[in-house]
C-alpha cells in the first residue's frame, strides 16, 4: 500500500445539486490497495462523495461536479470519458442487499456475460472464484441454480460482493453494506473486506465509527460537505488533529 501512488486523488473536488454544494472543495488521496472509511453525520456528503467515483450521481437530474476527481492520474469527469468503461473497473455494493430475481449462478455471472465473451467454463470459473472471494462458496456451491432471494440477508449481500467481484474490477465501492443486517452478518462482512484488503481499493461509508476503526486503514470524516479530516484510521480516532472531529468521535454532536 503506497501513498505516493494514490489510485484515487481528489483535487478541489465539489458535486452541486443544481446550486446547493453536497460536497464542497474536497482535497485527498486514496492509497491504493487499502481500505478507507468516510464517516459523518447523515446528510454530510459521505454517499455523494462515494457514488462521484463512478459517476452514479450523473444520473440525478441538475447534479454537477466542480475540480477534479482522479483515478489512475486521469480526470474521469473529463470530456469523452467512457463512463461504462469506469464503472468495470469499480465495483458498487449498496446498503440493503439488491440480488437480481434470478439463481445464485445468473446474478454472478450476469456482469461477466454482459461485458465479456467467456466460455461457458470459463464463466463456471469465474462464478465460483468470485464466489470464493466473496466467503460464500461453501455455503451454496450446491444449490448454485436456487433462486438468490432465498439467501438470508448476509448472503444475499455477499452474493451481491460476489457480483460486483466478477466483473474484476480494480476497486469496490461500499455504502453502509452492514447497515441493513444483524450483527453476525455484519462480522461476516467485516471479515470479508480484511480478507479482500490489498486486492482492491475499498472505500466505504459508514454511520457506524466503530466499524470504521475496525475495517479501515484510513479515515476521512466530513461534516456538512466539508472534509475536515482525513488521514490513518488509528491517528484519526486517537490523536485527532481538529476538534470538530474530536467532538464527533466522542459522541457531542452527530
Amino acid at each position: 500500500m503506497s501513498e505516493e501512488n494514490p489510485h484515487v486523488k481528489a483535487r478541489e473536488f465539489s458535486v452541486l445539486y443544481r446550486d446547493r454544494p453536497a460536497v464542497k472543495k474536497v482535497t485527498l488521496s486514496i492509497v491504493r490497495g487499502a481500505v478507507t472509511a468516510i464517516i459523518g453525520p447523515s446528510g454530510c456528503g459521505k454517499s455523494t462523495l462515494l457514488r462521484a467515483v463512478n459517476r452514479m450521481n450523473d444520473l440525478i437530474p441538475g447534479c454537477r461536479t466542480e475540480g477534479e476527481l482522479l483515478l489512475d492520474g486521469e480526470n474521469i469527469y473529463a470530456p469523452g470519458i467512457d463512463v461504462v468503461a469506469l464503472r468495470r473497473r469499480i465495483g458498487m455494493v449498496f446498503q440493503k442487499p439488491n440480488p437480481f430475481p434470478k439463481s445464485i449462478f445468473d446474478n454472478v455471472a450476469y456482469g461477466p456475460r454482459l461485458h465479456g465473451r467467456l466460455t461457458r467454463q470459463e464463466l463456471a470459473e469465474r462464478v465460483e472464484q468470485s464466489l470464493r472471494r466473496a466467503a460464500l462458496w461453501e455455503e451454496v456451491s450446491d444449490r448454485l441454480h436456487t433462486n438468490a432471494l432465498g439467501l438470508s440477508g448476509g448472503q444475499q449481500q455477499r452474493l451481491c460482493i460476489a457480483r460486483a467481484l466478477a466483473v474484476e474490477p480494480e476497486m469496490l465501492l461500499m455504502d453502509e453494506p452492514t447497515s441493513a443486517l444483524d450483527p453476525r452478518a455484519t462480522t461476516r462482512i467485516e471479515d470479508l473486506i480484511a480478507e479482500l484488503r490489498g486486492s482492491y481499493t475499498i472505500l466505504i461509508v459508514t454511520h457506524n465509527m466503530q466499524q470504521a476503526a475496525r475495517v479501515s486503514d484510513y479515515t476521512a470524516f466530513l461534516y456538512e460537505g466539508d472534509l475536515i479530516e482525513f488521514g490513518p484510521t488509528r491517528d484519526l480516532f486517537t490523536r485527532p488533529r481538529e476538534k470538530q472531529t474530536e467532538d464527533y468521535l466522542t459522541g457531542r454532536f452527530g
